[in-house]
């Protein structure tokens, strides 16, 4: 495993190092104290697995600076490690397409199961998300409105995958896979990609 890890608190990043290489022992951490640095490492390291950003680092501009990383570097899951936990917030980074976000006061234990998750390929919804009661879930006949294409775009979705990783892998345009969205938010009556995602794991539609 190769993780980038972007803070500017140097014991933060060294007690977080510890754990990655918990994880994995031959974990390769590559670590930076700002988002140019982070966006750097990157760009040298398009082949690493992770992405780890403090939202309070230098450079950080909130969720419009993720939001570059992420058109940047598509192919790198990112993981938002804070010490706020601003509910509003969380949903919004849900919203773009990071693949977790961890606040800094998680358990060794949380961090390793959302940091398994990720590399397994999923997407790590912190609890302040999956506590509360979210869309109502509909019934077979609604979920019978879904077409096949539909559910493997909602199960992508589900599972962490941007728009643009759904495209390759289903082999569709940026347009279809949108219409596509908004025919699963349409029938499954919810309002965003998070709504949706969190649907799809009260459904077992995703692990």
């Amino acid at each position: 495993m190769k993780a980038i890890l972007a803070d500017d608190h140097a014991l933060f990043r060294d007690g977080f190092a510890l754990l990655l290489k918990q994880l994995e022992a031959d974990a390769e951490v590559l670590e930076a104290s700002s988002l140019e640095e982070a966006i750097l490492q990157a760009q040298q390291h398009p082949e690493a697995d992770l992405l780890l950003l403090d939202l309070s680092m230098p450079g950080m501009d909130g969720v419009d600076s993720v939001q570059q990383v992420l058109e940047r570097h598509p192919d790198i899951p990112v993981v938002i490690l804070s010490a706020s936990e601003s509910r509003p917030q969380v949903e919004a980074l849900m919203e773009i397409g990071v693949a977790g976000f961890i606040p800094k006061s998680s358990s060794s234990q949380v961090m390793f199961s959302a940091l398994r998750l990720v590399l397994s390929g999923g997407v790590y919804i912190p609890p302040q998300l999956l506590g509360s009661a979210g869309p109502p879930i509909p019934d077979d006949s609604v979920l019978a409105r879904l077409t096949d294409r539909q559910r493997e775009v909602l199960r992508l979705l589900a599972g962490g995958r941007t728009n643009k990783q759904i495209c390759r892998e289903l082999d569709l345009s940026e347009g279809t896979v949108k219409v596509h969205l908004n025919a699963v938010y349409r029938v499954l009556g919810v309002a965003n990609r998070t709504e949706a995602a969190l649907l799809a794991r009260r459904l077992h539609l995703v692990m």
